[in-house]
């Protein structure tokens, strides 16, 4: 099965990375619903979270409260939502398991079907921010 996302692992499609570990990548959604949409990804192609041991699941949410906090500095956001969609009933698009983490600006509201389109050049740099801070 060709996975997008298995393509962005590997290089063989553009992502602009912001963490990365032995098990886990971290990159900016190509469709941000707010600035500094990140999607928090395992390496291992599984389809769906019920695919998953336990421990890797909890391996993956482990992952989070850091590069939230990155994304948080970065952005000046106020808050984050947190999503993970499970099969195309679900909204999930990519079938490669994946977190969402959604920055959420006081002034903009949470509106979860809002998409922007950012450019390349747009999302090299929040990215290069995101991964700056520390």
């Amino acid at each position: 099965m060709h996975c997008i996302f298995c393509d962005i692992i590997s290089g063989n499609r553009e992502g602009h990375f912001i963490y990365e570990d032995a098990d886990h990548v971290a990159f900016l959604d190509k469709y941000p619903i707010d600035k500094g949409h990140t999607l928090v990804v395992p390496k291992k192609h599984y389809e769906k979270i019920t695919d998953m041991e336990s421990g890797d699941v909890g391996n993956l949410f482990s992952k989070i409260p850091h590069i939230a906090s990155k994304i948080l500095a970065a952005t000046k956001a106020d808050a984050f939502s947190i999503a993970q969609n499970n099969g195309r009933a679900a909204k999930q698009i990519i079938p490669h398991v994946h977190v969402h983490i959604i920055p959420r600006y006081n002034d903009a509201g949470a509106i979860w079907t809002k998409r922007v389109i950012l450019s390349q050049d747009e999302l090299k740099v929040l990215a290069k921010q995101i991964r700056d801070h520390t």
